[in-house]
C-alpha cells in the first residue's frame, strides 16, 4: 500500500505578518513557519497505518526550498521520503494539479491531506484532486480506518456524523480528532537528514488567480471593565455604545 500526505508550509498563528507591493503581496521577513495545523492530523494518521499495514508513505509539499524544514521535520516524524514541487503555492487550483500530476506518476492508494490550509482556509484543494484523478474525495473526515481495500470513514456534516465505506484510491481532508499529533524524537531527527527529499519541477497551467490587495483585520477596541454590581451600567453600553440589545 502506498499513501501520500500533501503538506502546506504556513505561518505560526503568534507570527506578526506584514505585506509588500502596494499589499499584494504576503512578506515572508521574520515569519516564523509550521507544517499546516490540519496536516499534522493527516500525517499523524497516516504514520499508524504504515504500521499498522506496512505501507510505504510519501510526504509532498508544493512550496519553495525555505519549505524543507517543514518538510525534514515530516520525515522525522516518520514518512519515508519526501517530494517538493519546486513552485510558490499560488491558488488551490495550482496546488492541486501539481499534487495530482505526481498522484499519477506514484499510483498512491490513500491521498491525505489537511481539511484546509490555515492561511488561505479554502478546503478547495482535495475535492479538485480527487476530480482530476477521478477517485472519490470527502472532508472533513474525523476517523479512518483501512481493511483490504475498503476504507471506513467518519466525516463531520451539518448538525452531525457521517459513517461511509469506500473503495481505494481515495482522496480525505482530515482533521481531529482522526489522530493525536506527533512529536519527533531524536532518532526521527536523525534519520531524515538522510531520507531522501526529491524536487521536482511544477507541471501544467500557471495560476488562475491574482490577489488584488490584502488587508489586514482592523485592530480590536479597548476592553472596558464593568464592576459585576453594576449590571445596569453594562446593560445600558450593550444598549448604547455596543447596539447588540
Amino acid at each position: 500500500m502506498k499513501i501520500l500526505v500533501c503538506v502546506t508550509s504556513v505561518p505560526d498563528t503568534t507570527a506578526r505578518i506584514s505585506f509588500t507591493d502596494g499589499d499584494t503581496k504576503f512578506s515572508k521577513a521574520g515569519v516564523q513557519y509550521i507544517t499546516g495545523p490540519y496536516d499534522d492530523y493527516a500525517l499523524s494518521r497516516a504514520v499508524e497505518l504504515k504500521e499498522q499495514l506496512g505501507a510505504t508513505l510519501t510526504v509532498l509539499n508544493v512550496g519553495e526550498a525555505d519549505a524543507e524544514p517543514v518538510i525534514r521535520k515530516c520525515l522525522a516524524i516518520g514518512a519515508d521520503d519526501a517530494i517538493r514541487v519546486n513552485a510558490e503555492p499560488t491558488d488551490a487550483y495550482f496546488v492541486a494539479e501539481q499534487i495530482a500530476a505526481i498522484a499519477r506518476q506514484e499510483s498512491y492508494d490513500l491521498i491525505l491531506m489537511g481539511r484546509e490550509s490555515i492561511d488561505f482556509n479554502g478546503g478547495q484543494v482535495h475535492g479538485i484532486v480527487g476530480e482530476m484523478l477521478g477517485i472519490p474525495s470527502f472532508s472533513p473526515v474525523m476517523k479512518l480506518d483501512i481493511e483490504g481495500t475498503k476504507a471506513k470513514i467518519a466525516r463531520e456534516i451539518e448538525g452531525g456524523k457521517e459513517t461511509l465505506e469506500a473503495s481505494l484510491p481515495l482522496v480525505l481532508g482530515c482533521q481531529e480528532p482522526i489522530a493525536e499529533w506527533k512529536i519527533p524524537n531524536m532518532r526521527g531527527i536523525m534519520t531524515a537528514r538522510t531520507k531522501p527529499l526529491r524536487v521536482v519541477e511544477p507541471s501544467g497551467s500557471d495560476s488562475l488567480t491574482k490577489v488584488q490587495k490584502y488587508e489586514l483585520p482592523p485592530p480590536k477596541g479597548a476592553c472596558r471593565m464593568i464592576p459585576a454590581e453594576e449590571a445596569e451600567t453594562l446593560i445600558g453600553l450593550l444598549r448604547t455604545e455596543a447596539k447588540i440589545i
